[in-house]
């Protein structure tokens, strides 16, 4: 592995913005670990990338990232196919579902679904694979997130009252952009960035098709701004930022306060075990 050639992970790789980002890395030249739920999915897309751009065979990771146990199972299968990673895009999530899935769900280990798959798989995955992105000279850890986000309530952070999918959805990913930033100030000084990102709005994706029915921006959009938090050598040392498409934004005001921040990350890693950066 060379700089040149980087080794990037993808979370939910086998459809929408996970696919068409693995499209753009494929093309050039970036080896790639891709993760998904189904195998069937995951061997035609990594046989289709290796088709289409010539590249090297991607490696191809499974798991369901609303059962813990798994993300640790993946954490280790990602250490037996690479020996470093360059980057890391915790892109795979739930969204506010059709109207079937509205009702507040739990995962295999009892918490909130949404808060678990779209914050706590992340956040577990991330530092269980640290290791693996200190091996890399410059590595890039990249959280899809979403401007639509909810202050945390933790006296009833797994929303066992008021719940509805978009409030379930918004916090869980402010919690995404929360534990972004204090992991990248935990870093400070360690050649890992660690940045967040609205990669566009209501792409056509099936998840936002599925939960309202018609899409905004284009796929091409959030992925170009998806993209360039990986690759793009201006920002190899930008970390600890939130950013709205290709603009450096604001996320809520309750990110930028230290209690939250500490309060939050206390929480996970006490939820998901996970060892200290």
């Amino acid at each position: 592995m060379t700089i040149d050639r980087p080794t990037v992970m993808i979370t939910g790789a086998t459809d929408g913005l996970g696919r068409a980002l693995a499209h753009r890395l494929a093309a050039d030249g970036t080896r790639l670990v891709l993760h998904g739920r189904d195998p069937g999915k995951l061997r035609h897309t990594a046989a289709e990338l290796r088709r289409r751009h010539g590249c090297p065979q991607p490696a191809t990771v499974c798991a369901d990232l609303s059962e813990l146990a798994q993300v640790r199972r993946l954490a280790r299968d990602v250490a037996s196919a690479t020996d470093r990673l360059d980057a890391l895009v915790n892109n795979a999530g739930v969204g506010f579902g059709g109207p079937e899935e509205r009702h507040r769900q739990l995962s295999a280990d009892g918490h909130e679904l949404r808060f678990a798959v779209n914050h706590l798989a992340g956040f577990d995955l991330t530092l269980r694979l640290l290791h693996l992105l200190r091996r890399a000279p410059h590595a890039r850890i990249v959280n899809v997130a979403s401007i639509g986000q909810h202050p945390i309530d933790f006296d009833d952070v797994m929303l066992e009252h008021g719940y509805t999918a978009v409030r379930a959805y918004r916090q869980s990913k402010l919690a995404q952009i929360i534990a972004g930033l204090e992991l990248a100030e935990r870093l400070r000084g360690e050649p890992v960035t660690v940045n967040s990102l609205h990669p566009a709005t209501y792409m056509p994706t099936k998840m936002v098709l599925a939960g309202l029915g018609h899409s905004v921006d284009t796929l091409e959009a959030g992925t170009a701004a998806t993209w360039r938090l990986i690759r793009l050598p201006e920002l190899a040392g930008t970390t600890g930022r939130f950013f709205d498409r290709t603009a450096e934004a604001r996320a809520h005001p309750t990110a930028y306060q230290q209690d939250v921040r500490t309060r939050l990350w206390r929480l996970s890693i006490d939820l998901t075990a996970a060892p200290p950066p």
